[in-house]
């Protein structure tokens, strides 16, 4: 990871750091190191990637929506933002969370 991350990276999430190496620290230490995750979708343009996603720590919940917004510059990853929700019960959302 450290590879494709800009030395000053800057996190903008909350309870993240700021930082390349506390970044990647806290992500091998962190929740996201024991989840899985379900790709949605996925929107790029020259600056920009923005992942839409479903994370689960365990196989059978319905998890959390995420939306992870990373900006590149020269191939590194320079800035990270996200947004995360709990993944309602089906009937709460008719068509769909996903």
């Amino acid at each position: 990871m450290y590879s494709v991350l800009h030395e000053d990276f800057v996190e903008h999430a909350p309870g993240n750091p700021s930082g390349r190496d506390a970044f990647v620290e806290s992500i091998k230490s962190g929740a996201v190191s024991r989840a899985q995750f379900e790709l949605k979708r996925v929107i790029a343009d020259e600056q920009y990637v923005v992942v839409h996603c479903r994370m689960s720590e365990d196989p059978g919940a319905p998890g959390l929506a995420v939306v992870d917004i990373w900006k590149f510059d020269a191939g590194l990853i320079t800035e990270h933002w996200d947004v995360k929700q709990p993944v309602p019960d089906d009937e709460e959302v008719p068509n769909g969370m996903f």
